[in-house]
């Protein structure tokens, strides 16, 4: 239900706002997230975001590239230090959709996120060495994903997880 209102609420923004893939617009912006699974799909990867001090999935602005998936998978790469060509997009459909505000703070007006979501997988045997947008980077046990981030969008993801591969 809810993620049904917040899928509408995107549809109307997206044709109402031309612009909508740019940071620039003040009221809000398309975004683009991962939510990265290992193969055994037993672990998700999370990111200790350094600007916003939380425990998040990989994910960033689409700074005006309309290849939403593109978006996706540059991202990941560059918040994860992973190779482009190691990181497995396993659909393309929309995972997930969530919108959330960023409140003003000293870089940015209050704004809505429009996050569009997409399941890649990378392999937990790689070494993940992160970038500097992060303080920490690693996988987290899907059951121990709310003593991270107890954010309804994550219980969401990993419910989602869990019905597409009933073993994880």
């Amino acid at each position: 239900m809810e993620e049904a209102a917040m899928i509408a609420r995107t549809r109307h923004f997206i044709m109402e706002n031309e612009n909508c893939f740019d940071r620039s617009l003040a009221s809000g912006h398309v975004t683009g997230s991962s939510w990265v699974v290992n193969p055994s799909r037993t672990h998700a990867l999370m990111l200790h975001h350094r600007k916003l001090d939380l425990w998040l999935q990989p994910g960033g602005h689409a700074d005006g590239d309309t290849d939403i998936h593109n978006v996706v998978i540059k991202e990941t790469s560059e918040e994860s230090g992973i190779s482009i060509e190691d990181i497995k997009l396993l659909s393309r459909e929309i995972f997930d959709i969530d919108i959330h505000t960023i409140y003003a703070n000293q870089y940015d007006p209050r704004h809505e996120h429009y996050d569009i979501r997409f399941l890649l997988e990378i392999d937990d045997n790689q070494a993940i060495p992160g970038n500097d947008e992060s303080h920490q980077i690693g996988w987290v046990a899907l059951n121990n994903i709310p003593q991270f981030n107890n954010f309804r969008s994550l219980h969401r993801m990993t419910r989602k997880t869990r019905q597409l591969f009933p073993r994880a």
